[in-house]
C-alpha cells in the first residue's frame, strides 16, 4: 500500500546485548527484551490508561495510547479494523495471531502484541517502537545497508518472505519492515493477513510461483524448517486462540506444505548446505 497506510510501529528501547548461539540466527529482539516480554504483554493488557491520540495516517485510524505502568510511561499503537476495506479484508485479529505465530515459530521479529479494549472496542495493542526507520524512509534517504550487517539483511529478508508466505499475508510492503538503529530487522502491520481464499491456498506470496511476486526464498535457518515442518492443527490452535477461524488454521497448514516444496526445490537448487544455516 501507499505511503499514508499507517505502520503502528513498536519497540524497546532496551540496551543492546549480544545474541547467542541460539537466537543469532533468526531472532531481532536481544535476549533481555525477550525476557521481558510476559511484562510488557501483561502491561499492554491492564496498565492505566492515561491519555490517547488519533495518529492521524492510514486507512485503520490507529490510536496511540500512552500507559502508566511502575516502571515509568509507556505507549502501543491501538486499532480495530475489521471487515472488508478498500477492497482488502481486514482484521484487528489477525495482528495478535501474526505475533502468537512469530512466537511459535521462534522468529521474534514482531512487537509485544494484545487484544485490549478501548472506546468501549475490542481491538489489537501493540507496543510501540521508538528510532530506527522504516526500509521505505532507508530507501528515501538513499541509505545503503552497512556492509558488515548485509549477510543478516539478506536473512532476515528471506525469513520474513518464508513467515508472510506462511501466514497469507497479501500486505508486506517497505513501509512495514522496520531496522532499529542497529539494524535489526522488525516487521509490523498484520491485518491484512490469514488468507483463507482457494488462492492463498494453492500457491504462496513468494517464491518460484509466487502469487504477489516471484521473489525467491535463498536460505533460512534449519531451526525454522523443522518448526515450519512440526506445525500441526492443535499448535497453531494453542497459539492463536480464539484469533483464528478453523478455515484459517487450515489455509496456513495447506501452505506449511507449500512452503516445504518450495524449500526442497530450492534445496534441490542450490544444494542443502547454501539454503540451510
Amino acid at each position: 500500500m501507499g505511503r499514508t497506510r499507517q505502520t503502528c510501529l513498536i519497540f524497546l528501547l532496551l540496551p543492546v546485548v549480544l545474541f547467542s548461539l541460539c537466537y543469532s540466527a533468526r531472532a531481532q529482539f536481544t535476549q533481555e527484551e525477550l525476557a521481558r516480554r510476559p511484562e510488557i504483554e501483561k502491561q499492554l493488557k491492564t496498565a492505566e490508561i492515561i491519555r490517547s491520540k488519533e495518529i492521524g495516517e492510514g486507512v485503520t485510524r490507529p490510536y496511540r495510547l500512552f500507559l502508566m505502568c511502575a516502571t515509568g510511561e509507556i505507549s502501543g499503537c491501538w486499532k480495530n479494523p475489521k471487515g472488508m476495506s478498500k477492497g482488502y479484508l481486514e482484521g484487528w485479529q489477525y495482528e495478535i495471531a501474526a505475533y502468537e505465530m512469530d512466537k511459535l515459530l521462534g522468529l521474534n521479529m514482531i512487537p509485544p502484541t494484545v487484544e485490549r479494549e478501548f472506546g468501549e472496542q475490542k481491538g489489537s495493542f501493540q507496543f510501540w517502537i521508538i528510532g530506527g526507520m522504516s526500509d521505505l524512509d532507508r530507501s528515501d534517504a538513499d541509505i545503503d545497508i552497512p556492509k558488515n550487517k548485509i549477510l543478516n539483511w539478506n536473512r532476515r529478508k528471506y525469513l520474513a518472505r518464508a513467515f508472510d508466505s506462511l501466514i497469507g499475508n497479501e500486505d508486506r510492503t517497505q513501509q512495514n519492515i522496520r531496522y532499529t538503529d542497529d539494524w535489526r530487522m522488525i516487521l509490523i502491520d498484520h491485518s491484512r493477513s490469514f488468507r483463507s481464499s482457494r488462492k492463498y491456498s494453492r500457491n504462496l506470496l513468494y517464491g518460484t510461483e509466487g502469487i504477489k511476486e516471484k521473489k525467491l526464498i535463498r536460505m533460512l535457518p534449519r531451526a525454522f524448517v523443522e518448526i515450519v515442518k512440526s506445525l500441526n492443527y492443535e499448535s497453531i490452535k494453542n497459539s492463536v486462540g480464539p484469533y483464528l477461524t478453523e478455515k484459517e488454521i487450515d489455509s496456513i497448514l495447506k501452505r506449511k506444505h507449500l512452503l516445504l516444496e518450495e524449500i526442497q526445490k530450492m534445496i534441490d537448487s542450490v544444494g542443502e548446505s547454501k539454503f540451510l544455516y
